[in-house]
């Protein structure tokens, strides 16, 4: 499936749609050793002021691409333009207007929260004042605390921080939110509206489907170093077709259940689940019946049985054959 961004599928991706772009890439490639490739020929396009998500499983290549991005990995081929710049002739501009957040930040513990972002705002000619990102990302209570007494959510937080002290008009996020508690996953999620809100850009991982749905304007799948599909998350949903999803285990197993569910009306794709399966439909109100009647007819007990919106967790499974966190 590709898909392509709609402009009337939500307010971020109709604020974004006539941008320019802060990020263009055209057939960009990593290899390593002459051999394994990383990402493969892949294009991408993020306009300013929107949130862009990058998705793929473990392996995918997402990393890679965002380490090229950034500056820290030299491409094999292909063209990338960050913010209208390139980084072989113009790094030190470009340097200037990146917030980089990566998977995993490390800070000196024996210096404080106050004193690490004053460090890093050193760093930038136009930088934040650190006391007004300490309030933005609720860090004021630990200022004159040393970062090795913080909370592994408070760390996280610091490491955001860390990527804002700068100013910067593109902010990229490696899977910021891993590891962090509901509250503080909503905390920072508002603190990316806020950017997006103020006119920057942000390219974002993330493990967390509803994560993705919820701040992406627009997202791309990345599988094998390519991208599979890309737009809206309610376009991607949508254009996959069913609008519901049944999830069913029997008690024993039934043989053939996913043949089953395939021949059930409205049918559009099915998947394993744990010792049962799932299926997608578009009619939900015919295929749950017929679907009972069936195991009726052959004596299947029921262990388990539920329904649920299709969600963008759904739309990956479909097209990578994986779940999101799979090797």
């Amino acid at each position: 499936m590709d898909a392509v961004s709609n402009p009337s599928a939500g307010p971020g991706v109709e604020k974004s749609a006539g941008a320019r772009a802060a990020i263009r890439c055209r057939g960009l490639r990593k290899t390593y050793d002459g051999k394994l490739e990383a990402v493969r020929g892949l294009d991408l396009e993020v306009r300013e002021g929107e949130c862009f998500g990058l998705l793929g499983p473990n392996g995918a290549g997402k990393t890679t691409t965002i380490e090229m991005l950034e500056g820290l990995l030299e491409p094999s081929g292909g063209e990338m333009e960050v913010l209208g710049q390139n980084w072989a002739g113009q790094g030190r501009q470009l340097r200037e207007q990146l917030g980089i957040s990566l998977q995993e930040t490390r800070l000196s513990e024996k210096l404080t929260v106050r004193e690490t972002l004053r460090l890093f705002a050193s760093f930038y000619a136009e930088a934040r004042p650190p006391e007004e990102v300490l309030a933005e990302m609720e860090l004021g209570d630990k200022a004159d605390a040393r970062v090795g007494k913080l909370s592994g959510g408070q760390r996280q937080r610091l490491a955001v921080a860390t990527a804002l002290a700068g100013n910067p008009r593109l902010l990229f996020l490696d899977e910021p939110t891993t590891g962090l508690d509901p509250q503080s996953r909503r905390q920072l999620w508002e603190v990316v509206r806020r950017f997006t809100r103020g006119g920057g850009t942000v390219l974002l991982t993330t493990h967390y489907m509803d994560e993705a749905e919820r701040l992406c304007d627009r997202l791309a799948i990345v599988d094998r170093g390519k991208i599979i599909a890309q737009g809206a998350p309610a376009e991607l949903i949508r254009n996959l077709g069913g609008d519901h999803v049944i999830e069913v285990m029997t008690d024993p197993p039934t043989p053939g259940l996913a043949e089953i569910c395939r021949r059930l009306p409205g049918a559009q794709a099915v998947w394993p689940a744990a010792e049962g399966c799932q299926v997608q439909v578009s009619q939900l109100e015919t295929s749950l019946p017929e679907l009972l009647r069936q195991l009726q007819a052959q004596g299947a007990g029921l262990a388990r049985l539920s329904t649920r919106s299709t969600s963008l967790e759904d739309v990956f499974v479909q097209l990578t054959g994986r779940q999101l966190r799979d090797e």
